[in-house]
C-alpha cells in the first residue's frame, strides 16, 4: 500500500493492491465525526481480501470433556500434627476438564471456593481463613490441567496422572495428581489425590511452641458430572 505525502487529507489518493481510492471533501463532510486519516485506514482495510478470524473456543474433535457437578464433587484434606490429624473440606465452585485421549494434551480448569474451608472447629477455621489462607484476599483455588500421563479409556475405569498448575494464595505451582476415573455413557465419576507443600509455596506455617504441624497437606478430590466425547 502506497500513501501520498499528506495522508488522509481531502482529495488524497490511496493505492491499495494496485487500485486507487480517493477520499473527497464530500466523504469527510458526510463523516464529520470520523477523522479523514481514520477513514483512509478503513478504506484500506476494506480492500483486504482475507476476513478477520477469531480463535474457536470449542474443543478439538476427538477430545473427551468432563464436567464437574458442584453438587456431586468435594475437596477433602488432611494435615498431620504432633497432637492429631486435622481433616476438613472445601466446596467445588465449578470445573471442566477436556483432553485428547491420544496425545494426553489437556485443558480447562477446576475452581474451588477457598472461603468454604471447614474443619469442624470454629476458632481453628477462623485462623485458617484470616492468617493462613487469607481467603478474603484469595477467595479461590484453581487447578488448570495441562497433560494426562497415561491412557484414559472411553468406557470403564482408568488410572492416570494429571499434570497441571495450581493457583493458590497468589502463586502458581506445578503439581501432579493421581486420578482414578470411571467413564460410562454421558456420565463420569472419579477421585484425585495430590500433595500441597504449603510452607514451601510461601503459605504461613500454623505451628507454635506447643503444636507442630507438618508442612504438607494431603488433598483428595471427589468428582462426578456429565461427560461428552465418549463415543
Amino acid at each position: 500500500m502506497s500513501l501520498p505525502p499528506e495522508q488522509g487529507s481531502p482529495g488524497s489518493t490511496w493505492r491499495v493492491d494496485g487500485r486507487q481510492r480517493t477520499i473527497s471533501l464530500r466523504d469527510c463532510k458526510s463523516l464529520a465525526f470520523v477523522p479523514c486519516g481514520i477513514l483512509g485506514v478503513v478504506l484500506a482495510l476494506s480492500a483486504a481480501s482475507a476476513p478477520l478470524r477469531f480463535p474457536s473456543a470449542q474443543t478439538a474433535a476427538g477430545e473427551i470433556t468432563l464436567q464437574l457437578d458442584p453438587g456431586e464433587s468435594e475437596v477433602r484434606y488432611m494435615v498431620d500434627s504432633t497432637l492429631h490429624a486435622v481433616h476438613g473440606t472445601f466446596h467445588v465452585k465449578q470445573g471442566l476438564v477436556h483432553f485428547d485421549p491420544e496425545s494426553g494434551k489437556a485443558g480447562g480448569e477446576i475452581v474451588v471456593n477457598a472461603t468454604s474451608g471447614d474443619s469442624g472447629n470454629g476458632s481453628r477455621d477462623e485462623r485458617m481463613h484470616k492468617e493462613i489462607l487469607e481467603t478474603a484476599k484469595y477467595p479461590d483455588a484453581t487447578f488448570r490441567p495441562r497433560q494426562v500421563q497415561g491412557k484414559v479409556a472411553r468406557s470403564g475405569a482408568s488410572d492416570v496422572k494429571l499434570q497441571g498448575v495450581m493457583l493458590l494464595h497468589g502463586g502458581e505451582h506445578e503439581i501432579v495428581a493421581e486420578v482414578h476415573a470411571t467413564l460410562a455413557g454421558d456420565h463420569w465419576k472419579g477421585t484425585a489425590r495430590f500433595e500441597v507443600p504449603y510452607v514451601q509455596w510461601g503459605i504461613k506455617d500454623p505451628s507454635n511452641w506447643l503444636l507442630k504441624v507438618k508442612p504438607v497437606v494431603i488433598v483428595e478430590l471427589d468428582m462426578a458430572g456429565a461427560a461428552s466425547g465418549l463415543n
